[in-house]
């Protein structure tokens, strides 16, 4: 296997050596036919999707198919601006000159996609890596296998297996994979993974980006529309059942409030998924039985107020909601990944934000509230990858904005542009006039030519 994909990497940094990737046309010409796969498929692509996870088809052309849709047309349409120089400003001291940035291909790149949104988190860092004309091998999540394989299956009748290639397997495939030079490994994944992709980058000096998680918060004030913001926390929270990096991991609320949200949060439940969350055709299930077992396990001896039915059988545990779980529990240290959502009362939205700084920086921040002075301290006391003010997720539907985590919760950003300059190589270049030479900088130097640098550095 290791001499199989270490040829599969050396043919592809060949075509690209080649400049087979490199024209504008070849990537338009690509994503085209990637859009093609989706919407040729979308039907194989929605069956997958529900033997993996349980989604719905809406979920799934909400999450996956449409937003891959809608990912691949956003960058047809801005590429050509994209690859064009990006002109800056030159100094005095460097005048006559011309000065830009000029975007260009990294090389061969790896893409590691994840489980949880097998199709949109495998083929939404490959839209970009296509997009700024690289080569590229895909690893698709093989706890996601009808994904996994269809993805296998189809991406070679649509795309140039010159540039892109996929390799299904688990742990020992990417391991393997993990040995080669990448120009760049784009990762989505837990954090544990991530230090060890991130470990075995750093051998051959390997740019990485890393997609992971974390606890994101999720504030409610009084002050908040309450059924709209019930609705929107539900929606966020038990989309995929839960199994969502940026879902809303506990809610912070003042204790005299905790009651009525606690109330507006199980209509809402019930609204959507009915009295029995087994029998919506919405509400999907957990991707395995050990992530299962897992999620069981973290309920066992907590204050459920809601919720907390399960069955083995079928992967299935209903919406939960837990009040005032302790701090130090497992349910509180680690991220949660499932449909279970911790409600911590608080003397006072302020205690809210000392909890979240106590605590690793998140992939996500929620605020419910119409209070803008507690907004803008929220914004400047804390630190998250990304924030959204009375509203769950739809952050995530603007191009414009670069998605990604700080600190414990991932490196580097993708979405839009962000994607493409990630898979990008920002080169600098100076171009300089010769009809006029200022001698300031050279030898033999003297007070006035120092007083010039001085001047108009």
């Amino acid at each position: 296997m290791d001499s199989e994909i270490a040829r599969q990497f050396d043919k592809l940094q060949d075509h690209f050596q080649s400049d087979l990737t490199r024209p504008l046309a070849f990537r338009r010409e690509q994503l085209g036919k990637l859009k093609k796969l989706i919407t040729r498929n979308h039907k194989a692509i929605a069956e997958a999707l529900k033997q993996d996870l349980g989604k719905c088809n809406q979920e799934s052309w909400m999450t996956e198919t449409g937003y891959l849709i809608g990912d691949i047309e956003h960058h047809l349409k801005h590429l050509k601006k994209w690859t064009k120089p990006r002109r800056v400003s030159t100094p005095v001291i460097a005048q006559p000159g011309h000065s830009f940035i000029q975007p260009e291909p990294l090389g061969t790149v790896l893409v590691m996609g994840a489980w949880n949104y097998p199709l949109q988190l495998s083929l939404a860092p490959l839209i970009s890596a296509i997009a700024a004309g690289n080569c590229a091998v895909l690893k698709p999540s093989e706890l996601a296998p009808n994904t996994s394989t269809l993805l296998a299956e189809l991406i070679p009748q649509y795309l140039d297996e010159r540039a892109v290639q996929v390799v299904e397997g688990g742990v020992e495939v990417s391991t393997e994979l993990l040995k080669q030079p990448w120009d760049h490994v784009f990762y989505t994944g837990g954090e544990r993974v991530g230090k060890i992709v991130m470990t075995a980058a750093a051998k051959h000096l390997s740019p990485v980006t890393l997609e992971l998680g974390g606890k994101s918060p999720c504030i409610v004030a009084d002050d908040c529309e309450l059924k709209v913001t019930a609705d929107r926390i539900v929606w966020s929270k038990w989309m995929n059942a839960g199994q969502t990096c940026v879902a809303p991991d506990y809610i912070l609320v003042e204790r005299r409030f905790a009651e009525t949200l606690t109330g507006a949060l199980t209509k809402s439940l019930q609204r959507f998924y009915g009295k029995d969350a087994r029998q919506s055709a919405d509400y999907g299930c957990i991707i395995n039985d050990n992530h299962f077992y897992r999620l069981v396990e973290l309920l066992k001896g907590q204050n459920i107020v809601h919720g907390g039915q399960t069955d083995a059988d079928s992967r299935y545990i209903e919406p939960t909601l837990v009040l005032d779980p302790d701090p130090s529990s497992t349910l509180m240290t680690e991220e949660i990944f499932g449909p279970i959502l911790p409600i911590i009362t608080m003397d006072s939205l302020d205690d809210s934000l000392t909890f979240i700084n106590r605590r690793p920086k998140p992939l996500a921040l929620y605020l419910y509230t119409k209070n803008r002075a507690f907004e803008q301290q929220l914004l400047n006391k804390t630190s998250a990858g990304s924030v959204c003010i009375n509203d769950g997720m739809m952050f995530m539907a603007n191009m414009k904005l670069p998605f990604g985590g700080v600190g414990n919760s991932g490196i580097g950003r993708y979405h839009g542009q962000w994607g493409f300059d990630t898979f990008s190589h920002l080169k600098s270049v100076m171009r300089r006039g010769t009809w006029f030479d200022i001698n300031w900088r050279y030898p033999p130097f003297n007070k006035f030519k120092l007083l010039m640098l001085k001047l108009f550095q």
